[in-house]
């Protein structure tokens, strides 16, 4: 599957903008060399830590026995690279993209904030 020159250019753009703050993490998307692939989700971040994140989202879920749909939350750690940090505050909206297992319980990478809270 080619890519298109297009294609390519909005990518470097896109990285463009969070490599202003440089950093020596090993496991960043955008300096260091982790891959990201698989699912993106979107979430509100619940708790923050060094070097990692807790989001939460919901997410409606089909119940066969009773016909209905019922809400369900989701809460996801991911991990937070080290030029991020300071952007990133409990209550911003966030996007994270799949990426390889990292800890016990950290399978995913912050890719960058889509609005900040109260916004």
């Amino acid at each position: 599957m080619k890519m298109k020159k297009t294609e390519v250019k909005t990518k470097v753009e896109k990285k463009a903008n969070i490599a202003e703050a440089e950093c020596n993490d090993v496991d960043c998307h955008v300096h260091g060399n982790l891959k990201t692939r698989g699912r993106i989700f979107k979430g509100i971040v619940i708790r923050k830590f060094h070097k990692r994140i807790a989001i939460e989202f919901q997410r409606m879920i089909y119940v066969r026995k009773y016909e209905r749909y019922a809400k369900s939350k989701t809460k996801i750690h991911a991990r937070l690279p080290n030029c991020m940090e300071k952007e990133i505050n409990i209550g911003d909206y966030v996007k994270v993209q799949e990426c390889r297992p990292l800890s016990k319980m950290i399978h995913f990478v912050v890719i960058g904030k889509v609005k900040e809270e109260g916004k």
